[in-house]
C-alpha cells in the first residue's frame, strides 16, 4: 500500500523546480495585471457607482476578446510545445504565424462591432441607463486597443510555449506603470491634460496596450533565442499544420469563447440587480483574481510541462506528473481560499471601499465570502481539465464545460432571478456553482489518461 500511494507524488527537485520557474512569473504577471483593472476601479471611485459600472459593463467586450484569445493562446500552446518538446522549430513559427493572422482578425473584428453597435452591445449587460452612457464613453477610447491586446496576446503565448514567461512579467510591469501614470493624467486632468473621467482611463489604457505591445513585439523578433520567430516567418505555410490547428484548436477557442460568453450572460443577469450589486460584482471580481493568481500560474504551468512530456513520447513521466499535480492543485487552492476568506473583512475596511454605500459593502462581504467556498472546486477542476485539454481531449473539454455553463450555471441564475426572486448572494452562487460540480467530471477523465494524445506529426 505505502508503494501504491508514494506513486502519487514525484520527488524529483526538478519537476517542481521548473513548475516554479513557469508559475512564478506567471503569477507575478497576473499580480500586476489585476493591479491594472484595479487601479482604473479606484481611481474613478470619487466619479460614483455609474461610472464603476460604466467600466464594468464596457469590460465585459474586453473580456469577450480576452477569453477568445486565450482560446487562441491555449490552441498555439497546446500544439507548438508538443513540436518543441519534439525540437521542430520551424512549424512551431508556422502556427505562431497562423495564430497572428486570426488574432488580428477577431481584434478588427469586435472593433467594429463595438464602433457601430456599441450602445445595443452594452443594453444587453446593465438596464441602468446611466450605466450603460459611462460605458460607451469607455468604450469609445477602449475598442482602438483591440488588435494590440490580441497581437500581444499571442506573442506572449508564443514565448510560453517554449517556457520562456519572463516577458509576461515584462509586459504586466509595463501596462502597470503606463496605466497608472495616464490614469492620474487624464482622468483627473493633471500635467495640463483635460479632466477626462472615465474617458480618460479608457485613453490610458489604450496609450498602455500600444507600449506593450511595442515592448513585446522588440523582445520576439530581437531578443528571443530559443524560437527565434522574425517578419519574414509571417509568410511560412503549411496546409496539414493549419488543419490541425483547427482540428485541436477549435475545440480551445469555441470553448474559450462559449465561456466568455457565460461570462457576458453571468454578467447580464448581475445587470438586472442594480447598481450596487454591479458594483460589488465589479469590485469583488477585481479582488478575487489576487488570490486566484497562482492557481491560474500552477495550473499553466502544469499543462505546459505535461504536454512537453507528451510531445517526448515520454508517456509514463506524464502520467506521473499528472499524479502530483493533482495533490498539489487543491491545496493551492486551500491555501488560496483560507487567506482570501482571512483577510476580506481587512481588505474591504481599506480608505478605498469607504465611500461605497453600506448595502454595497455587504454585497462584497457575501460575494467574497461565496468565492471562498468555490475556489478549492475552482483549483482542481480547471487545472486539472488544463492538463487533459493539453493531452490532446480538447473536444471533451469543449463539450464539457459547454453543458456545465450553458445548462447547468446560467439556467440556475435564470430560475433564481426570475422565478423565485432570489436575493442577489443565491445569484451569485448559482453563476459560480459549475466549479464545483466540474470536480466529479475531472476526477474520472483524468485518471483514465486516455485523453494522452502526441499531436505532432
Amino acid at each position: 500500500m505505502a508503494q501504491k500511494r508514494f506513486a502519487w507524488f514525484n520527488r524529483d527537485p526538478a519537476f517542481y523546480k521548473k513548475l516554479a520557474l513557469i508559475a512564478l512569473p506567471l503569477a507575478g504577471q497576473s499580480v500586476i495585471s489585476f493591479g491594472v483593472g484595479l487601479s482604473d476601479n479606484l481611481m474613478v471611485s470619487h466619479l460614483g457607482e455609474s461610472s464603476i459600472g460604466g467600466i464594468f459593463v464596457a469590460n465585459q467586450i474586453q473580456g469577450i476578446l480576452h477569453m477568445l484569445l486565450m482560446g487562441l493562446a491555449a490552441a498555439l500552446v497546446i500544439l507548438a510545445a508538443q513540436y518543441y518538446g519534439k525540437g521542430d522549430i520551424r512549424s512551431v513559427k508556422i502556427i505562431i504565424s497562423f495564430s497572428l493572422y486570426i488574432a488580428t482578425g477577431v481584434g478588427l473584428a469586435l472593433l467594429l462591432v463595438m464602433t457601430f453597435f456599441g450602445r445595443p452591445v452594452l443594453g444587453l449587460l446593465s438596464t441602468a441607463d446611466s450605466v450603460v452612457s459611462e460605458g460607451i464613453t469607455y468604450m469609445a477610447w477602449l475598442r482602438w486597443s483591440f488588435i494590440f491586446f490580441a497581437l500581444t496576446n499571442v506573442l506572449i503565448a508564443a514565448m510560453r510555449c517554449a517556457g520562456m514567461v519572463n516577458i509576461g512579467i515584462v509586459s504586466a510591469v509595463t501596462v502597470f506603470i503606463t496605466n497608472l501614470v495616464f490614469n492620474y493624467v487624464f482622468i483627473f486632468g493633471k500635467l495640463g491634460a483635460p479632466e477626462m473621467g472615465v474617458a480618460g482611463a479608457a485613453l490610458a489604457t489604450l496609450i498602455s496596450r500600444v507600449i506593450e505591445f511595442a515592448v513585446v513585439a522588440f523582445y520576439v523578433l530581437r531578443r528571443d533565442t530559443k524560437i527565434r520567430y522574425r517578419l519574414k516567418d509571417l509568410t511560412l505555410r503549411n496546409k496539414a499544420l493549419s488543419l490541425d490547428y483547427i482540428r485541436y484548436g477549435l475545440p480551445v477557442i469555441f470553448g474559450d469563447i462559449f465561456w466568455g460568453l457565460g461570462n457576458t450572460a453571468k454578467a447580464a443577469i448581475i445587470g438586472r440587480l442594480g447598481e450596487s450589486v454591479i458594483a460589488a460584482n465589479s469590485l469583488v471580481g477585481n479582488l478575487s483574481q489576487l488570490f486566484f493568481i497562482f492557481i491560474y500560474g500552477i495550473a499553466s504551468a502544469g499543462s505546459l510541462t505535461v504536454g512537453q512530456a507528451i510531445g517526448k513520447n515520454e508517456y509514463d513521466t506524464a502520467k506521473n506528473y499528472t499524479k502530483t499535480l493533482q495533490i498539489v492543485y487543491p491545496a493551492v487552492g486551500l491555501v488560496s481560499a483560507t487567506i482570501m476568506f482571512s483577510a476580506r473583512g481587512a481588505v474591504l475596511s481599506l480608505p478605498a471601499f469607504r465611500a461605497l454605500e453600506p448595502q454595497t459593502m455587504r454585497y462584497c462581504m457575501e460575494f467574497l465570502t461565496i468565492l471562498c467556498a468555490t475556489m478549492v472546486g475552482t483549483s482542481y477542476q480547471m487545472a486539472t481539465l488544463q492538463i487533459v485539454r493539453a493531452g490532446g481531449a480538447t473536444h471533451f473539454v469543449f463539450v464539457n464545460d459547454l453543458i456545465f455553463v450553458w445548462l447547468v450555471m446560467i439556467p440556475m441564475a435564470l430560475v433564481a432571478l426570475l422565478v423565485f426572486d432570489a436575493p442577489p448572494w443565491v445569484i451569485f452562487f448559482s453563476i459560480h456553482c459549475d466549479q464545483i460540480l466540474k470536480c466529479g467530471v475531472a476526477v474520472v477523465k483524468v485518471n483514465r489518461y486516455r485523453w494522452m494524445k502526441n499531436l505532432t506529426r
